[in-house]
């Protein structure tokens, strides 16, 4: 048996988006700016409100967090700590050496002075060894006693012994004297005689590591080819280099460079994915010093200055440190030079050079990241951003996200929602009649969820739509019968059995509501004042709402919608989502407006005729031959030329119902005068609750026999 567990999206769980949750989205967005690119665009930067699909805005929060982590975590001052705690190693081993020879030297030089009296070979033997330490093989002198021929005398002993406990004080200062730069001590250190193997292996040993470590943040990959840095390989190494030096310079001279010669010599010290061109190597040779100029720079003063001298010593002894200076002059002539980022890094977490180095290129491609991002977050094509580089920095996850982003557009396209003329983006028919609906499902949700109002208001009767109630049949009701209750009726009056024998008396008929026929008029004022507030988003959704439920539940009815600020005009249905309010013009011109509504609804002889009119203020404009007349505050003029056109609606019986977003003295005036003379009614309410007003009066309407 199958069993699921559902938990609330928490951002991790990603979701395959369609076309229709994309259209839901932007749709708001949409109405409001009158621009598909632009509300595209906004989804692009912020995802889904409450859905999983983030924005570029969450990628680069996500970034940015990323990117603290790392300065938190991590402590690049420590770089020098591992080289320093190395070379304190070598110190030891080699004090502990020099301590170990002037030993072993007073041993052997007090086992000779007792054995003048025992064997003499063995005497022999020690002041040989000793006299090695001090000047080499000494020549045996034969014919000699044992004090004075084979052997050392008692005198030389001491001298020898004073000659070794000078070698070790002279030892023991040079390393006391070493530089506290670990840079500069390392540099001393590489013409120091070692008494101790131990410790010179691990100087080698450390040596072999910083070359490999230096070697690698110059050329990427480089180690894989110089694994255990011989003499043969530093010598290939500098090969490269002046090879690679003299083809930047051809290049820059305007002569022909073959990348692909030089490729075949030298391509197996750039490991497994080596460059294809000359401009990736010399991309990736001037991201490795920017990278190692970054470490510099997010270093204290003190601790760049010692990983500088440690370079410069290390590539001194490499024998490379003059045609790197040469390479660095060829590239700083190729790319413009950018001032060194200083990362304050604040952590604990000690790192290595080659640790410090691969952090440095992980915060170069953080910043390349968010200027890409930052660079597409307004527009509609995302393609400046690599996929690549979100998966590595940040996770699969947002990389998907990143994907599911740039297919917005390419959704609401193959879904029927959207086309393309030239570089404009239109919606469809299709996706008109879907954003109606959403907006006519958004108002009635909201309309259940706070059981707004109580306009129950319909009247039974003999004529009209069919409900879903039932009554007895009687003469004169229109035929439409209730199968399943005639049906029961018949088996209560016979009792069961078939066949079942219908009777007159058993009939039973659905109710019906009168319906009426209705022509609209929807007003959107375009006024400047209606930008504020949401006003006019919310008209223009009413406005497409009240479009999709005429034609889908009232198709018998007719919709106009004339939109007006100086001057008044019709608006087509599919206008309205690129339709705005009139920023830079000034007017509310009702006059005009109810004018042109006048002659829409004169065409119509039968049924309501209704204008509803959405405003937020009082008329300030009016016709006077032809030319709209602006005044502010509102004149004497203009407010009874409006009143007259009120008037003219009014005997023509259409009655106007107004829906005011705002509430003063002066339109609170206006609109008392305006219902005096109309007898329509008068809602003041706020944009959202605009629609629950307007659709619940309309379906109470239609629910009315009007006559």
């Amino acid at each position: 048996m199958l069993s699921y567990e559902y938990s609330r999206w928490d951002g991790s769980q990603f979701l395959d988006i369609d076309a229709d949750d994309i259209l839901a989205e932007i749709s708001d967005d949409l109405m409001d700016s009158g621009d598909l690119r632009r509300a595209l665009q906004k989804m692009m930067q912020r995802g889904m409100k409450d859905g999983p699909l983030m924005g570029l805005q969450d990628l680069m929060k996500r970034l940015q967090q990323r990117r603290q982590e790392r300065l938190h975590q991590y402590n690049v001052g420590s770089t020098m700590d591992d080289i320093q705690k190395a070379l304190e190693e070598i110190l030891r081993t080699e004090q502990e050496g020099i301590q170990n020879k002037l030993d072993e030297g007073r041993q052997q030089a007090k086992d000779s002075m007792q054995g003048e009296q025992g064997d003499q070979g063995d005497g022999d033997q020690t002041g040989r060894q000793m006299g090695q330490q001090r000047s080499g093989s000494q020549p045996g002198r034969e014919g000699k006693s044992s004090s004075s021929s084979d052997g050392l005398t008692p005198e030389s002993l001491q001298s020898l012994l004073d000659y070794l406990e000078k070698r070790a004080q002279q030892k023991q200062e040079f390393l006391a004297n070493l530089p506290k730069e670990t840079g500069k001590a390392l540099k001393d250190l590489s013409e120091y005689e070692f008494a101790s193997p131990d410790a010179k292996r691990k100087y080698d040993e450390l040596m072999d590591m910083l070359k490999q470590q230096i070697a690698e943040s110059l050329f990427q990959n480089m180690q894989q080819g110089l694994s255990e840095m011989t003499p043969e390989q530093m010598q290939r190494m500098r090969e490269m280099i002046q090879s690679l030096n003299q083809m930047l310079k051809d290049g820059l001279d305007g002569k022909p460079t073959n990348f692909q010669e030089f490729m075949n010599q030298f391509g197996d010290m750039f490991g497994p994915n080596p460059p294809e061109t000359l401009e990736d190597l010399m991309d990736q040779m001037h991201s490795q010093m920017e990278n190692m100029n970054n470490l510099m720079q997010s270093m204290s003063p003190e601790q760049r200055q010692q990983l500088q001298e440690l370079m410069d010593n290390v590539l001194q002894d490499m024998g490379i440190e003059n045609d790197l200076m040469e390479l660095a002059t060829y590239l700083n002539e190729i790319f413009p030079r950018e001032r060194p980022h200083n990362y304050p890094f604040a952590g604990d977490e000690p790192v290595t050079l080659k640790e410090a180095l691969r952090l440095m290129e992980e915060m170069g491609k953080m910043e390349e990241l968010e200027k890409e991002i930052k660079g597409s977050m307004y527009k509609d094509d995302l393609e400046g951003i690599d996929p690549d580089k979100v998966r590595e920095l940040l996770g699969n996850e947002e990389a998907e996200n990143l994907e599911a982003l740039k297919d917005l557009a390419k959704k609401l396209e193959d879904a029927g929602y959207m086309k393309r003329t030239g570089n404009k983006m239109e919606l469809t028919p299709r996706a008109l009649r879907k954003i109606g609906h959403k907006a006519l499902r958004d108002i009635f949700a909201r309309l259940k969820r706070d059981r707004f109002g109580n306009h129950d208001l319909e009247r039974r009767g003999n004529l009209g739509e069919k409900t879903e109630q039932s009554k007895p049949y009687q003469f004169g009701d229109p035929f439409l019968l209730d199968l399943e209750s005639t049906v029961m009726n018949a088996i209560e009056r016979s009792g069961p059995g078939v066949p079942v024998r219908i009777s007159a008396d058993d009939f039973d008929v659905y109710q019906t509501e009168t319906m009426t026929e209705a022509a609209t008029v929807v007003l959107l004022d375009q006024s400047r004042s209606m930008g504020h507030t949401g006003r006019f988003l919310a008209a223009k959704k009413v406005a497409m709402a009240l479009h999709n439920l005429i034609k889908t539940q009232f198709p018998r009815d007719n919709l106009y919608l004339i939109g007006f600020a100086d001057y008044a005009r019709e608006l087509k249905p599919e206008w309205l989502p690129e339709t705005t309010w009139s920023y830079y013009v000034s007017g509310t011109n009702m006059h005009h407006a109810f004018m042109l509504s006048r002659q829409l609804l004169s065409k119509h002889k039968g049924g309501t005729k209704q204008i509803i009119l959405i405003s937020d203020g009082e008329p300030t404009a009016h016709m006077e031959k032809g030319h709209a007349y602006f005044g502010y505050p509102p004149t004497y003029r203009t407010i009874q030329e409006t009143l007259k056109e009120v008037q003219r609606c009014t005997r023509q019986g259409i009655t106007i119902n107004t829906f005011m977003l705002e509430h003063n003295y002066s339109l609170v005036q206006f609109v008392n005068q305006m219902a005096k003379i109309n007898k329509g009614r008068v809602f003041y309410t706020s944009p959202d609750q605009l629609g629950e007003y307007i659709l619940v009066d309309y379906l109470s309407n239609k629910k009315q026999r009007i006559h």
